[in-house]
């Protein structure tokens, strides 16, 4: 049987048994003790697996897995979009951040502001300069050790003989056959084969794509951002009222620093993306504030424990809202967020406040709002010797801004929709070549300067408050990752005006007496979908380092997750 269909049984096992799982989703772990892969697609995570066979490490088999993640998730990420990646060095015992992130273009703020709001969000005048290509290249360049055209091959591949469409694939492009069908060819041609949605079972290839990538595999940065494909997206940018320059692709570049952002937390050490990612200023923030809590001896989805979660993110959501962006000042801000002062202030006013009211003055880009839709994907990699990769890519909305440049092959970012369009002053303000912020939160846990895990979720709004649900349960409360991961999912989402009430949405697995405790205490409770459906609640993925020196890796079902190890 092909590798990539026994990993295809292996998730659909998973699937099924979840519907008789303790917890309401069943997480099924994979131990191996050589390496260990978790990504978004059965052959993403297969790519990731036998680059490390073949003896690459973590970076090497990385950059197999984010390209062939973004073959086989072509709306979620890609090429055409954005990279936020920690990478644990074992033999330093350094973590590093590349930051891949899509970047502005050179255009003229004021005339941008008078075309039509639609224009952040679809179309080439949404498309940010993608981000992704330098990221891998960066890391690569830095860390790699096998040839990067080897690293690159697994995803030609994949593209070239086309990736699996599975269940959840094909509900993913139907949600967005409208977008598939609004006027660009290219993405029409490529993702409606025969002008339909492509059946699930079936192969859907991109010889394009596998073109595009193999030059990249041969030329490197360059290969993206200089000669034919950068003039190919630029044209096709021009020609649809874009904003982006030969010039801007030329001089992007991906910036590594030693400086994740990081708390202390019961003795753990966790480390995070820092700005311009904002989702993990906000949950570290509130883990802070709640670093003390006993959480009423038991489990943490009871009324009052979410009620007072709730308190706290009230308080912490607008602080960060101010604080993160693009801007020099936006990392000292955020530390003063987090250090002692701050916290001690946090807690007494989520003490004292009174009702769950979430009316928050929050900017036009408030990440509550955003489409519970937004494309993302996380996954992992940890290699022989314990290097982690810890990375979440995105192209903002699913598939983006719904375009693809003739004879490329790739998908291009809707990232333009992530600034703030008002309030000039603010660090999220759109500019020329700034990078929006983003929600996306790659996380590593130490504990004595080792690594105990790593984590990471897709989803939006919803990925700090899963990170959030996660880190507590298994760091506070002590459970094990795969129930953390697999319990009922839940977000919070501000009131629209002071006279509504705030919502908790949940999962149905929510009980039904804890919905109507929480309808009492002011909360307005909404069930989106069933436990594990992953339309509203993204998959988190993981990967855990065990005592005997071997890996476990979690893959959440609510997506198309797997964990592959060797």
């Amino acid at each position: 049987m092909p590798k990539f269909l026994s990993l295809f049984s292996v998730f659909l096992a998973a699937a099924l048994a979840a519907d008789a799982a303790s917890t309401p989703v069943e997480i099924t772990p994979v131990t191996a003790r050589r390496g260990m892969v978790v990504a978004a697609h059965p052959q993403a995570a297969e790519a990731g697996v036998a680059v490390l066979k073949a003896g690459g490490n973590a970076i090497d088999a990385a950059v197999a897995t984010s390209l062939a993640v973004g073959v086989a998730e072509p709306y979620g990420s890609g090429l055409g979009g954005k990279l936020m990646m920690l990478y644990y060095e074992a033999k330093s015992g350094r973590t590093y951040v590349v930051d891949g992130m899509d970047a502005a273009g050179s255009l003229d703020v004021a005339a941008y502001l008078k075309r039509p709001t639609e224009d952040r969000s679809y179309g080439y005048g949404s498309v940010c300069v993608p981000g992704l290509a330098a990221g891998l290249w960066a890391a690569h360049q830095r860390w790699g050790a096998k040839p990067f055209a080897e690293t690159v091959a697994p995803a030609v591949a994949l593209a070239r003989k086309g990736f699996l469409i599975l269940p959840k694939s094909r509900d993913f492009f139907e949600e967005q056959e409208k977008k598939l069908r609004r006027g660009d060819l290219e993405i029409a041609r490529l993702y409606l084969p025969g002008g339909e949605l492509p059946a699930t079972g079936s192969l859907l290839p991109n010889e394009d794509l596998a073109r595009t990538m193999e030059r990249f595999g041969r030329e490197g940065r360059d290969g993206f951002y200089r000669g034919p494909v950068a003039a190919a997206m630029v044209t096709a940018s021009q020609q649809g009222r874009g904003v982006l320059s030969l010039e801007d692709f030329a001089r992007y570049e991906a910036r590594i620093t030693e400086t994740p952002l990081a708390i202390d937390f019961r003795g753990y050490r966790i480390l995070a993306a820092p700005p311009p990612a904002q989702g993990p200023a906000l949950f570290l923030t509130i883990m802070k504030a709640l670093e003390d809590e006993t959480f009423g001896g038991g489990p943490l989805r009871t009324p009052a424990n979410l009620d007072r979660i709730g308190r706290t993110l009230r308080i912490v959501a607008p602080l960060v809202s101010r604080a993160v962006g693009d801007a020099p000042e936006s990392r000292s801000r955020v530390d003063q967020l987090l250090s002692p002062e701050s916290i001690r202030e946090i807690r007494t006013k989520a003490l004292s406040a009174t009702g769950p009211s979430l009316t928050l003055a929050l900017p036009d880009d408030n990440p509550f709002y955003e489409s519970p839709m937004a494309a993302t994907t996380h996954f992992l990699v940890v290699d022989s010797v314990g290097n982690i990769v810890c990375a979440t890519q995105s192209q903002s909305l699913h598939f983006g801004a719904g375009v693809v440049p003739p004879g490329t092959g790739v998908v291009l970012n809707d990232s333009m929709s992530n600034f703030a369009y008002t309030g000039p002053e603010g660090v999220n303000y759109v500019a020329p070549g700034r990078r929006p912020r983003s929600t996306i939160s790659p996380s590593i846990v130490l504990r004595g300067g080792k690594p105990v895990f790593a984590i990471g979720i897709p989803g939006a709004a919803r990925i700090p408050t899963a990170m959030l649900q996660a880190l507590l349960d298994r760091l506070a409360l002590g459970r094990p990752l795969a129930e953390a991961i697999g319990d009922t999912r839940l977000h919070y989402v501000p009131a629209l005006n002071t006279t509504d009430a705030a919502t908790i949405e949940a999962e149905r697995s929510f009980p039904s007496v804890d919905a109507e405790s929480l309808v009492k205490l002011g909360w307005k409770v909404v069930l989106p979908e069933e436990a594990g459906r992953g339309r509203h609640f993204g998959g988190l993925n993981a990967i855990e380092f065990n005592s005997d020196g071997s890996l476990t890796g979690y893959a959440d079902p609510r997506r198309t997750n797997v964990a592959a190890g060797w």
